[in-house]
């Protein structure tokens, strides 16, 4: 789960290496009428100030970007029964339309990105788990 101040690795070759989460979007709370946190998963989309980058990144560091969530340490429970669990909270920049800014995935990612309509980066990633 990453919700807001949660640092991300950058698994793609944007020239961006770590970036932190500054909003979830389009996620509400967890329960009704209670007070949480909203909590994004794999295959949700945050926004992200970079906070380490190469001297060659083509992206500015002062502007607000968005990145979708491609790995979590938190489990991800899967309609089978079972669990898949990732060492480290990484994400992909993404532009405006949904397209990764990079042209490489460093890294595997998890298969509930083929359902959320993310094709272009499992076609990128050199394995799908």
């Amino acid at each position: 789960m990453i919700q807001q101040e949660t640092m991300v690795d950058i698994a793609d070759n944007s020239g961006v290496k770590a970036a932190l989460c500054i909003k979830v979007l389009g996620r509400g709370g967890a329960r009704k009428g209670k007070y949480t946190r909203p909590a994004a998963t794999v295959g949700d989309v945050i926004c992200v100030a970079i906070k380490k980058s190469l001297p060659s990144c083509q992206l500015d560091d002062k502007k607000v970007h968005k990145c979708v969530i491609i790995r979590t340490k938190s489990a991800i429970k899967r309609v089978d029964g079972s669990y898949v669990r990732f060492d480290s909270n990484a994400a992909v920049m993404i532009d405006a339309d949904g397209n990764p800014i990079g042209t490489r995935i460093f890294g595997a990612v998890a298969r509930e990105l083929r359902e959320k309509n993310y094709m272009k980066i499992v076609s990128l990633a050199s394995e799908v788990v």
